[in-house]
């Protein structure tokens, strides 16, 4: 009887742990060494129903919506089920209960206790209780006779006793077991079982094997081993029909057994090898649930109902039924084996049939059938679906273990049928951060500011708010008396909002704490039938969502501002600073997969919505776990898969996946629940939650920080680990563009460094490509570079004797020489425009006045740029002297990087000029104040115009050359540099040693003549030995470079940033 071991998840902690099934095989219910019990719907369920019983829970019992469990209070306590209601104490001990079992008919309850005593009381009336003593030690477990005359039980004194419950004696007692002074210090929890319906045997685990002891006589009638078996037996549990038996050892090893045959049937090994401490048979026989002294909680799945059944005969395929549907019982909740592989199936057995069947047609053991499709594969039968809808019910068959003919239902006229994907059921609002709120303590929200608990239970219903950096404000105790149910909490307030009741509406309250004056709270009451369902706040104003698919703005002091409706249903909200990003359905899901859109709106002093509706990726039958920011303004969220995506501004507002938690979860059923994301330093703020999707408030959680990863191939090897670390720097720090485009001072050391971790990481893998003689590569690396680090890159592939990658690097530098200078007269243009739109245009005056002023200004510009023209011309003079560095290439290009490009001017790694950063237009909130720590806004002020200078890279030579023609003259006589000119420039100062009188004209006659007689080899530039190292130094205005070359290996061996 092949089953499957599903993978184990967490279920309590460290310790002794029970489990058992509902009457009706649907819960699974388990207790443990933290005191609670819980209620799992499936092994997969990440949000059981728990029940607190006591500081530790020892055992438990269920039967009849009764729920009985041993605690660390000396007391057997009962609750309702599946509610959890305490319904009193049936008992107590002078220490604690060890192990309680209802009678068959749920009307009794046994319990031993480590006071050598077992008692079995009445459910209904406690004071009807019987003490069955005689034990020299604590007792082990116990078990009831089916028949509810006798009561077995194992006692740490060795004794295995059978007691009369009537007369309170021992019918018979056998010292099977070795002695031990505590159950904590037993070799084996001995937990007894008798056979269900007759009760014939008693099963009790003796070291590696299974005594069988026969009802009544007593007598000792076989043993059940298996060779496998290395460690002592500690569970036993008799399979509901009675002809199967389960065993759990210290070992991990679970075994069971054919009864009858006393053959093994099935081996299981626990997978990491810890003691089965408790077995359970689901009542339809088809799982086995356990669980370890690690708290864990298994199953093994896939035994067959009626092969467990000794007793029936096996059932005919004919079934009574309304229609087609219930022959194959679709809804039935039971585990059956129509989800297993063939190599994990039941066996298939021949349907029973009378004596004239022929029909040897093979069927699950379950009597169901395995595949539809294997009736009706024939291709004159119907489908099933007109069969469904075709006829209501069938008529009687002549035999009984006949299968269903398709063609003899009579035909109707057929409807179509749809057989696509379902839809998927659209998930619910939720708060980012927030914990469940059925839960009696959870956490109302927890971001980067500060922590929001919700307690609702008996003593108190009231929310604590704690923040981070006390500085920002003291913690505050309030009382929850309108039943908030949603909080959101940032730098300026707490945001409240609870649902709407009979008697009274939906409400939204503010606690100000922030505000200069003396009333910091304020409440309103929405409209009749509208319901909050969402909400956040943000710098100086507040949004919230409700469900008639209106979104509400209001101000931070109370002001109502925007209302505007929502194209669907929200799912969540986020704010920071000026914007607020919003989820929700747009349209129905198919297959598992929610249809969400996401719309991203800024209220800048030019208020616009940057995302319009686009849908949100997500992983395949996944939901949304997480919505937010990081501290540094850019969108992202999280998935149930925790797959973690951030917004790319850069290319086209599109998400990109940066991490994905699952990879560090070390179990299947352990998550991460996000708090928060950081840009600079990298970190993915969550807390571990193990078993779990959330965190329990008490104890307090710890905050782990993850690492991002874009998921790029082969990162294993040394090229994709340095495409992956500059792809994840260039979309980590797209932020500085941004928070400088709306207005707020960004750290320039951190833009530089990044700037500088970047372009390193780009020449590094240009060596790696040179290395790996892949110079078209090498060419596509160069345009991810700047001017001055694509100059560096000619220098490295000249010096590595690769011509043809120099001179098409040569290309690039001057393309990049052009755009550059095309950019920044572009700039130039639009800021002569802004200005002059901006001072002159007006809504007073018509189209015609305003294109004459505007004509005027544009006229006082044009002067304007005559004397900059001069001033920028001095300041190349005066860059040209700071600048040199000794090679063998020269590419002239001119012009720097504009911030408009993305890159600021003071940020290239390797830029060669002297520059003033331009200071970028504010926003209207640029004057607020921003308490995150990263952004510092400023007060507006106007941009510095500075004319760029057009700077030319020069070489250094014997005689300094001034460089006095203008941009545009350069850029036309701009040549790729012969390997004349190359090996000239280097030569050139022993040419003139050696003819000092020489004119110009004359040293380049005498040049050629000695190249012309120099070999292939010797004309190459450098005439570097093998194993010589080249030392590349520059001197800037702003840093410093060195770079070292070995050309045997032709690698980067050195970099040395100041």
């Amino acid at each position: 009887m092949p089953c499957e071991r599903k993978p184990m998840r967490y279920g309590h902690s460290e310790g002794h742990t029970e489990v058992c099934f509902d009457d009706s095989g649907k819960f699974i219910v388990t207790c443990g060494n933290d005191g609670d019990v819980r209620i799992w719907e499936s092994l997969d369920d990440d949000d059981p129903k728990f029940i607190t019983v006591g500081e530790k829970a020892f055992s438990l019992a269920l039967r009849n919506g009764k729920l009985v469990t041993a605690s660390s209070n000396n007391t057997v306590q009962i609750h309702t089920f599946p509610d959890g209601d305490p319904d009193g104490i049936l008992t107590r001990f002078t220490t604690n209960a060890t192990h309680v079992t209802f009678n068959s008919s749920g009307s009794r309850v046994a319990a031993g206790s480590s006071d050598f005593m077992v008692k079995v009381v009445d459910v209904s009336d406690s004071s009807q209780q019987k003490t069955l003593r005689g034990h020299e030690a604590p007792v082990l477990s116990v078990a009831f006779d089916p028949k509810d005359d006798f009561l077995a039980s194992a006692s740490c004194d060795g004794s295995v006793v059978v007691w009369n419950i009537e007369e309170q004696t021992q019918a018979i007692s056998w010292p099977l077991l070795q002695k031990t002074n505590d159950v904590s210090n037993a070799k084996s929890l001995c937990r007894l079982s008798w056979q269900p319906g007759t009760g014939k045997f008693l099963a009790v685990p003796v070291e590696m094997k299974v005594h069988l002891y026969e009802r009544g006589s007593w007598d000792h009638v076989s043993n059940l081993s298996d060779d496998l078996l290395t460690q002592p037996i500690n569970v036993v549990a008799w399979s509901p029909c009675g002809r199967f038996l389960a065993a759990g050892s210290v070992g991990g090893s679970m075994t069971v057994w054919d009864v009858n045959s006393k053959v093994c049937v099935e081996r299981q090994k626990h997978e990491k090898g810890f003691t089965v401490c408790s077995l359970s048979w689901n009542p339809s026989g088809s799982q086995i649930a356990y669980t370890d002294t690690e708290g864990c909680l298994g199953m093994l799945d896939g035994f067959s109902s009626s092969t467990t059944d000794t007793n029936k005969v096996p059932v005919p395929v004919k079934k009574t039924a309304k229609d087609y549907d219930d022959l194959f019982d679709d809804d039935d909740d039971r585990l059956m084996d129509e989800g297993l592989s063939d190599t994990n199936s039941p066996v298939k057995k021949p349907v029973a049939a009378d004596d004239d069947d022929d029909d040897d047609f093979l069927m699950p053991a379950t009597g169901r059938v395995r595949n539809r499709g294997a009736i009706l594969d024939d291709e004159n039968s119907l489908d099933t679906g007109s069969l469904r809808l075709g006829q209501d019910k069938f008529g009687d068959d002549d035999d009984a273990g006949s299968t269903v003919e398709p063609t003899a239902a009579p035909l109707v006229p057929l409807r179509p049928v749809y057989e696509g994907p379902m839809p998927t059921p659209p998930q619910r609002a939720f708060q980012p951060g927030s914990t469940p709120a059925h839960l009696t303590h959870r956490f109302m929200m927890w971001n980067s500011v500060g922590i929001v608990r919700g307690y609702n239970d008996e003593l108190d219903n009231a929310i604590d708010v704690e923040f981070h950096d006390s500085a920002v404000h003291h913690a505050m105790h309030l009382t929850n008396s309108l039943g908030h149910t949603m909080a959101d909490l940032s730098q300026e307030a707490v945001l409240l909002a609870c649902p709407s009741t009979d008697e009274l509406a939906s409400k939204l309250q503010c606690l100000h704490f922030s505000s200069w004056d003396t009333n910091k709270e304020w409440m309103v009451d929405l409209p009749q039938g509208e319901d909050v369902k969402a909400l956040c706040l943000g710098q100086g104003w507040a949004a919230v969502a409700t469900n008639t698919l209106m979104l509400r703005m209001f101000s931070i002091g109370g002001v109502q501002r925007e209302i505007f409706s929502l194209p669907g249903p929200v799912v969540c909200m986020s704010g920071h600073g000026e914007q607020l990003l919003i989820v929700y359905h747009r349209a129905t899901g198919f297959d598992g997969d929610q249809a969400l859109g996401v719309q991203l709106l800024q209220f800048s002093r030019r208020r616009r919505q940057i995302i319009n509706g686009e849908p949100l990726p997500l992983s395949h039958k996944s939901h949304l776990s997480w919505l937010g920011f990081t501290a540094e303004g850019t969108p992202c969220y999280v998935d149930s898969d925790g797959v973690v995506r951030m917004l790319n501004r850069t290319l086209g507002n599109t998400w990109t996946p940066v991490c994905n938690t699952r990879e560090t979860c070390k179990s299947k059923s352990d998550h991460y629940w996000v708090v928060g994301v950081h840009e600079n330093p990298q970190q993915l703020r969550c807390i571990p939650c193990k078993g779990s999707r959330f965190p329990p408030t008490l104890p307090r959680p710890a905050v782990a920080i993850l690492p991002f990863k874009l998921p790029l191939c082969q990162t294993s090897t040394e090229k994709g680990q340095m495409e992956e670390q500059f792809w994840r720097s260039a979309l980590f720090h797209n932020h500085y563009s941004f928070l400088s485009s709306s207005g707020y001072e960004i750290n320039e050391d951190g833009q530089n460094q990044s700037q500088k971790e970047q372009q390193e990481l780009l020449m590094k893998m240009f060596a790696l490509s040179c290395k790996l003689e892949r110079e078209f590569r090498c060419v596509e690396l160069a345009e991810l570079m700047t001017q001055n680090v694509v100059t560096l890159a000619i220098k490295y592939a000249s010096r590595s004797r690769r011509m043809v990658l120099a001179q098409r690097l040569s290309e690039i530098a001057l393309e990049k020489a052009n755009q550059i200078q095309e950019e920044e007269r572009e700039e130039e243009e639009y800021d002569q425009t802004e200005v002059s739109g901006g001072r002159y245009s007006s809504s007073r005056y018509n189209q015609e006045e305003e294109e004459e002023e505007q004509g005027g200004e544009e006229e006082e510009e044009e002067d304007g740029q005559e004397m900059e023209t001069e001033e920028a011309a001095e300041t190349k003079r005066q860059n040209t002297k700071n600048l040199s560095y000794s090679g063998c290439v020269q590419v002239l290009g001119s012009g720097k990087p504009s911030s408009s490009s993305g890159q600021p001017r003071v940020t290239n790694i390797l830029d060669n000029m002297t520059s003033s950063k331009k200071s970028t237009p504010l926003s209207g909130s640029a004057g607020k104040q921003n308490k995150t720590p990263v952004l510092k806004p400023l007060a507006p002020r106007p941009k510095t115009k500075v004319s760029p200078s057009a700077n030319l890279l020069k070489i250094e030579t014997s005689q300094q050359q001034t460089l006095t023609s203008s941009p545009a003259e350069n850029t036309e006589n701009k040549r790729p540099k012969t390997g004349f000119q190359l090996w000239l420039e280097e030569n050139r100062k022993n040419i003139i040693a050696d003819n000092p009188d020489l004119e110009e004209t004359e040293i380049i006659k005498e040049a050629m003549g000695k190249f012309r007689t120099l070999s292939a080899e010797e004309r190459l530039v450098g005439r570097v030995q093998t194993g010589v190292l080249l030392s590349l130094s520059l001197s800037f205005t702003h840093y410093d470079l060195q770079i070292t070359v070995s050309t045997d290996t032709k690698h980067l061996v050195t970099g040395i940033w100041n």
